[in-house]
């Protein structure tokens, strides 16, 4: 035997304005919704908005020119060349006259100290060593200062991670999206290691 509990449900179901009343209620709760979803979208992006103009980056890169490795009489080096290294103290030398500590030996000739030999004068270098020995100059603090304080957001989680003079020109002389023109181009085939303030001139198409 049916319960009178489920028949009396059934009969009400059938009711037409049982049923828009359930549909009406269903159509209310889902604009609330969406209404309230958007609400809180647009107030996310004003404060984010906000905290973009009204708070800077906090960078934490140091230029001071004393640090620890300096102190273990150890260098860090740009590694990465076949033929050139340049070590955190600024001096560039051939990879065979790099010492057992990471440090370009000062002895030799050849090594050179804060040298921009194959860099043009917006900061832009063939070659990758040279890019960094050329930013590492103390006098080059002011221009990344003034780039760090105008680099786009999209820059921030690359620059954040960076915390001394020497990791913000390892980082700044790699290429990068604003060393191509159409996402498969130099700008600069030649000079395309770049520590300036703005990327190279885009080539004529």
């Amino acid at each position: 035997m049916v319960p009178c509990g489920a028949v009396l449900w059934r009969r009400l179901l059938r009711k037409r304005w049982v049923l828009g009343l359930v549909f009406g209620l269903s159509l209310v709760y889902f604009i609330t919704s969406t209404f309230k979803q958007e609400e809180r979208m647009v107030r996310d992006r004003n404060l984010l908005q906000v905290q973009e103009h009204e708070q800077p980056i906090l960078w934490k890169v140091k230029f001071s020119p004393g640090n620890s490795s300096q102190l273990s009489n150890q260098c860090r080096n740009s590694v990465q060349g076949k033929l050139l290294i340049t070590d955190e103290l600024g001096y560039i030398c051939e990879r065979k006259d790099l010492l057992v500590n990471g440090c370009c030996d000062v002895h030799v000739p050849s090594t050179k100290l804060f040298s921009c030999e194959s860099c043009l004068p917006n900061g832009c270098c063939s070659v990758y060593e040279y890019c960094v020995s050329c930013c590492l100059q103390p006098s080059k603090q002011h221009l990344l200062e003034r780039f760090l304080n105008r680099a786009a957001i999209a820059f921030q989680n690359l620059f954040m991670a960076v915390e001394d003079h020497f990791e913000l020109c390892l980082a700044k002389c790699r290429t990068s999206s604003q060393s191509v023109q159409h996402e498969n181009t130099y700008r600069d085939p030649i000079a395309k290691y770049c520590y300036g303030e703005y990327p190279p001139e885009l080539l004529p198409v």
